[in-house]
């Protein structure tokens, strides 16, 4: 009996570099960083970044949600504090957006995106589709455990000088 050991391509494990896995993790990663750049232009063109218009949409998250009230004390302190909170959550924005789609530092932003959209996620309850963040910040714990800037980004060139570092 003589068997083919050789298998088409796609079929084959690439358990050591998993290129089509690390091709997957870059699209995703390229998707949430394009979707954090969108989101702070969109933001800034509504003035979503103004401490009125930030501590209105608080506010309303706020009465209007279902989200727990421990969340809903916090939010209210943001709210409190708009003229620092709006500018912060402005440059978070674009700063994992950018990082992100850079592929720089892509775990520990990751990790921070995932925080932040799962904070985000929380105090939308009852006002959005649950599933509208939900896909992004799970896709962002990925990106976290991936390593996903070692593919098309600048973390590639990081990782030939040390290639097992978590920040890469």
């Amino acid at each position: 009996m003589m068997t083919n050991s050789a298998e088409p391509r796609d079929t084959i494990s690439h358990a050591a570099g998993q290129p089509h896995a690390g091709i997957g993790l870059a699209l995703v990663r390229l998707s949430i960083g394009a979707m954090f750049v969108w989101v702070f232009f969109e933001n800034l063109g509504k003035g979503l970044y103004k401490p009125s218009a930030y501590a209105g949409l608080i506010q309303n998250y706020i009465e209007n949600g279902q989200a727990p009230a421990a969340w809903k004390s916090i939010m209210a302190l943001a709210a409190n504090h708009a003229s620092m909170a709006a500018p912060l959550q402005g440059a978070t924005e674009i700063s994992l957006g950018v990082l992100l789609v850079l592929g720089l530092f892509t775990r520990p932003v990751a990790l921070v995106a995932f925080a932040f959209l799962t904070s985000l996620w929380v105090s939308e309850w009852g006002t959005s589709w649950i599933w509208e963040l939900l896909v992004p910040v799970l896709g962002s714990l990925a990106l976290a455990v991936g390593g996903a800037g070692r593919t098309w980004g600048v973390d590639s060139f990081l990782a030939r000088r040390r290639p097992t570092s978590l920040w890469w």
